[in-house]
């Protein structure tokens, strides 16, 4: 891989990784609102260390592991950080099951935002969409028997994949609700600091299985992938603690988030099949899609406030 392919990747990741996160970056800083300065430097701090080196770390290592377990714990660890040729190969002959499973989750992510999230409508269609949510668990079943029926012509490892991937989204899923539910406590200030910072690092592992699942459609070298969203949680640390009543601002970008997951999904599920999808398309198509939904935000913006 020469020096501007890696170069494109770290740049995709991180952007991904940010806008991504935005969500979680904002609910971070209205919590963060009603703690006290000792909590609000601990979790800046140490919640830092631990989105990036822990969460960030072992879900690859996790990951890489059951892609292969015949590799067991400490193998995957060096497997994930080794350049040897037929350990590498070994990974790129296990990835469609990986590939597959985190297509089906971003997959499942877009469909739910899709039809059940309020949104900022920036497509035509959207809010008719919306208008029939009821209809999101009719598609992704459909959705997920179409996947698992010809994953099983090709190999059924990979329709285990798509099984594991809508399973570890309803469960995710799950757990991101609980903690969302209780936001307004702690933005009511009904809860201690020491909850407040407990569902803090929920809600960052939550929005970390979305930034480390999307980045293997990417590139499936886990020391790429841990700089890449590592530079992209240090930005998203970084809008918490200044910018974010600006980022607000910006009100597509969200929408951009989405539709990147949208067309990472369909990469790893496509590259999942064997039709290799070259390494620089994954950047290119977020960097194009963000884009597009930045320009419309700053159109938004320009049109509410005329000079």
């Amino acid at each position: 891989m020469d020096i501007i392919s890696i170069l494109l990747i770290i740049a995709g990741l991180c952007l991904f990784e940010t806008i991504s996160s935005i969500d979680n970056a904002i609910i971070n800083a209205e919590v963060l609102s009603t703690m006290g300065e000792r909590a609000r430097r601990w979790f800046l701090i140490w919640g830092l260390f631990f989105a990036v080196f822990v969460i960030r770390g072992i879900l690859p290592w996790l990951l890489v592991w059951m892609a292969i377990p015949s590799l067991g714990p400490v193998g995957s660890i060096f497997a994930a950080f080794s350049s040897d040729p037929i350990v590498i190969e070994a990974l790129e002959q296990s990835a469609s099951i990986l590939l597959m499973g985190g297509g089906t989750f971003l997959m499942f992510l877009f469909f739910h935002w899709l039809f059940l999230e309020q949104k900022h409508y920036g497509l035509r269609g959207e809010r008719y969409i919306e208008s029939k949510g009821v209809w999101f668990y009719a598609i992704v079943s459909i959705f997920l028997a179409l996947i698992v029926w010809f994953a099983l012509m090709k190999n059924p490892l990979i329709a285990f994949g798509a099984v594991i991937g809508s399973t570890a989204f309803f469960i995710i899923h799950g757990f991101r609700q609980n903690a969302e539910r209780h936001e307004k406590k702690m933005v009511d200030n009904t809860l201690s600091d020491v909850s407040k910072l407990f569902y803090l690092e929920v809600i960052d592992a939550t929005f970390s299985v979305d930034g480390v699942l999307g980045a293997f459609a990417f590139t499936l070298s886990v020391p790429l992938i841990l700089i890449g969203n590592g530079l992209g949680a240090l930005v998203v640390r970084e809008l918490t603690m200044k910018n974010i009543k600006t980022i607000k601002k910006y009100i597509f970008l969200k929408n951009g988030a989405m539709y990147s997951i949208l067309f990472l999904g369909l990469i790893m599920m496509v590259d999942s099949f064997g039709y290799h999808i070259p390494p620089w398309v994954s950047p290119l198509v977020t960097f194009g899609v963000v884009g597009f939904f930045y320009i419309k935000s700053v159109r938004n913006i320009t049109e509410k406030n005329p000079i």
